[in-house]
């Protein structure tokens, strides 16, 4: 550990790692029974720890840190007893304002990059629709210039987040040019008028996170709304890809690291046959090569890490994470459930818990399908065309 993070890192760790012992975990059941969490009430704790811009600009209220604050803030959230707030916090770090962060006005920063930093407001963002969910380019929702305003009609859907945040990061068409140059990205705040939250969407799992369906009926917004230049939404949609799918294979390990020691605590009280069940050689061995895969996956999020700080090209190494990630979340969500036995079915037991939340990472920000055409196209294995 200490050749990627030193004291101040370890120190921000135990900081958040007692945040999420005290503020999330005991509350986890109640929030999974009430199909949400009270997000006014926690970012803005979160905002007061300094855990919401570690690595954002200082004249918006953010630390200026480096990113692997970013990594250490994901890694700890793993460690929460459900998969529905660590993502709800991700999405409002890591997904809904790095965008606004590196590329919006000063203007529209103080606006609202500031007060999410304090926690004072929650981000969602909004690319999928009901007819276009890994297909970003098939989105339709349009945004139509009308003197200094643009005026957005459509819908969007599975939105974490939906039904509490104060803004949303929205990818809109904003021109009738082909391709992914007539798309923009821009920020919409809730209380705008012709902004509804059509429904709130019953899940598998993640319960904790609620997640919605949004319509726009001509709302209304300034074109100061609007992050870097038309037309850019869909490049700086796709940069900001990277970070969501590197911090939610980040957060994914720890996450699986304690489903692993929580299985081979049961499996040692577990008696089978006269002896404890972790004495199975196939038992002990099957948890080591869980193991095993899980560091391989830390050091590959590692790597990514140390790429994006020396500014290279991600994608692919990102796309790999993630892949192996939302695979290996259902291998360890599937075998330790197993060891579990009847144990591990039922609602009582937090096993069933992580085995429904970890069926997400597989296809949230980009599905294995997804992550394969990239991984195969830049490693070159696409047969050109023509």
């Amino acid at each position: 550990m200490s050749l990627y993070f030193n004291a101040e890192h370890e120190m921000f760790r135990q900081t958040i790692r007692r945040f999420v012992e005290r503020e999330i975990n005991p509350f986890v059941e109640q929030w999974e029974h009430e199909r949400a969490f009270p997000g006014h009430t926690l970012f803005k704790k979160l905002g007061e720890i300094g855990a919401l811009g570690v690595s954002y600009p200082e004249a918006y209220g953010g630390a200026g840190l480096d990113y692997w604050y970013n990594v250490v803030l994901a890694e700890e959230l793993g460690y929460a007893h459900c998969g529905g707030v660590p993502m709800a916090i991700a999405v409002h770090t890591d997904m809904a304002t790095p965008a606004l962060a590196e590329f919006g006005s000063a203007e529209l920063c103080q606006r609202f990059l500031a007060p999410a930093i304090r926690g004072e407001m929650i981000a969602a963002v909004a690319i999928s629709e009901p007819d276009a969910g890994s297909d970003v380019a098939a989105i339709r929702t349009r945004a139509v210039r009308d003197g200094d305003e643009y005026v957005i009609n459509g819908h969007k859907m599975w939105i974490t987040n939906g039904t509490q945040a104060d803004f949303i990061t929205l990818l809109a068409r904003t021109s009738d040019e082909p391709g992914y140059k007539s798309m923009s990205l821009l920020i919409v705040p809730t209380n705008t008028p012709g902004f509804h939250v059509s429904k709130k969407l019953e899940k598998l799992g993640n319960h904790s996170s609620d997640t919605a369906l949004l319509a726009f009926d001509n709302v209304r917004v300034p074109v100061t709304n609007r992050i870097g230049e038309e037309g850019q939404g869909f490049v700086l949609q796709m940069q900001q890809f990277q970070k969501e799918r590197l911090i939610g294979s980040v957060s994914a390990v720890s996450a699986m690291e304690r489903i692993v020691e929580m299985t081979s605590h049961y499996c040692r009280e577990r008696q089978t046959f006269g002896k404890p069940l972790i004495d199975n050689q196939y038992i002990h061995f099957r948890l080591a090569e869980l193991l095993t895969e899980i560091e391989a996956l830390r050091q590959l999020n590692y790597h990514c890490t140390r790429l994006l700080l020396a500014g290279h090209d991600i994608t692919k190494e990102v796309s790999m994470a993630k892949l192996k990630a939302g695979r290996l979340a259902r291998e360890v969500a599937d075998t330790c459930l197993q060891f579990h036995g009847g144990m591990g079915y039922v609602e009582e037991y937090p096993m069933a818990r992580y085995f429904r939340d970890a069926r997400l990472l597989s296809i949230g920000g980009g599905a294995d399908e997804i992550m394969l055409g990239i991984i195969a196209k830049y490693a070159g294995l696409l047969r050109k065309r023509g």
